[in-house]
């Protein structure tokens, strides 16, 4: 089963030291699931400052400067990982170096038959 890992934390708390620190563990931790054949895909996001929204209401696009929500932490990367089971995707979740400062979210993905990287297999 594949598991999206979303990071949330509070973007302005964390020093350009402990970033760069979050970053070595992570490639760590990527490199280890590979190893796994557990590891797909994981990257750290820009800031909220430079996201944009994309919403269509009534067939008209609005655009907006920064993310859908005000929160107290967003959303700043992501792993995605396939595991056996969800105690597995908990397991490597709790791995991830933000877990500790931050939350991690474990979403299930709906597998669609049909999208392009189907085909290309």
């Amino acid at each position: 089963m594949k598991y999206l890992l979303l990071i949330y934390f509070a973007e302005q708390t964390l020093a350009e030291d402990d970033r760069q620190a979050c970053y070595r563990e992570s490639l760590q931790l990527a490199r280890d699931l590979a190893e796994r054949g557990q590891y797909l895909a994981a990257s750290p996001l820009q800031p909220t400052v430079l996201a944009t929204s994309v919403r269509v209401r009534d067939g008209q696009c609005l655009v907006t400067d920064g993310p859908f929500a005000e929160t107290r932490e967003q959303l700043g990367g992501y792993y995605l990982v396939e595991t056996a089971d969800l105690d597995q995707a908990i397991a490597i979740a709790a791995r991830i170096p933000m877990a500790r400062k931050g939350t991690v979210e474990v979403r299930p993905l709906i597998e669609l038959p049909g999208l392009p990287a189907d085909d290309q297999a």
